[in-house]
């Protein structure tokens, strides 16, 4: 296939889905920022805690990656793939890892999504687009927790890097 060819039928794929290209856009942006910022919190920090009834650093990790799985792409593959994520893994590079895989999981369903299939019906009610935008929305809120404690903590967010 020359490049030419190629590139038409990219943009003919986009054109074709924009309600699933827009969610996928939003969640690699907001997954960048959450990997990033997993990384770049040193491994001492993991267990800061800012507040005695806050999650720790660590902990908010584990439930981003927890509820990918339990709530949001598990559910839109038809899985119900359980993970005790947030209460039970400790260190670092086991939160990264566990962050890593989860995220790895999610991009399966969000590169796949077409708008035909955003828009089935998902047990327990609702469409996979919302579940995926409801992921999205709930990564976010959880990325301003961890902006929060990286600046607490002298740390630039990777959303703000550069600027």
């Amino acid at each position: 296939m020359n490049l030419k060819l190629l590139l038409a039928v990219m943009l003919a794929t986009q054109a074709a889905n924009p309600l699933s290209n827009e969610v996928r856009e939003a969640y690699q942006k907001v997954r960048g920022y959450i990997l990033a910022s997993a990384e770049k919190m040193p491994e001492e920090n993991y267990t800061f805690r800012p507040a005695p009834r806050v999650r720790t650093f660590g902990e908010i990790v584990g439930h981003v990656a927890q509820e990918q799985y339990l709530f949001f792409c598990g559910p839109v593959k038809g899985e119900h793939k359980a993970a005790d994520i947030e209460k039970t893994l400790h260190t670092k590079r086991e939160l990264v890892a566990a962050l890593q895989d989860s995220f790895a999981y999610c991009d399966a369903v969000y590169d796949h999504m077409t708008d035909a299939e955003a828009v089935e019906k998902v047990e327990g009610g609702g469409t996979k687009l919302r579940l995926l935008w409801q992921n999205v929305l709930h990564d976010g809120e959880h990325y301003g927790n961890i902006v929060t404690y990286m600046r607490i903590k002298g740390l630039v967010p990777p959303s703000t890097e550069g600027q």
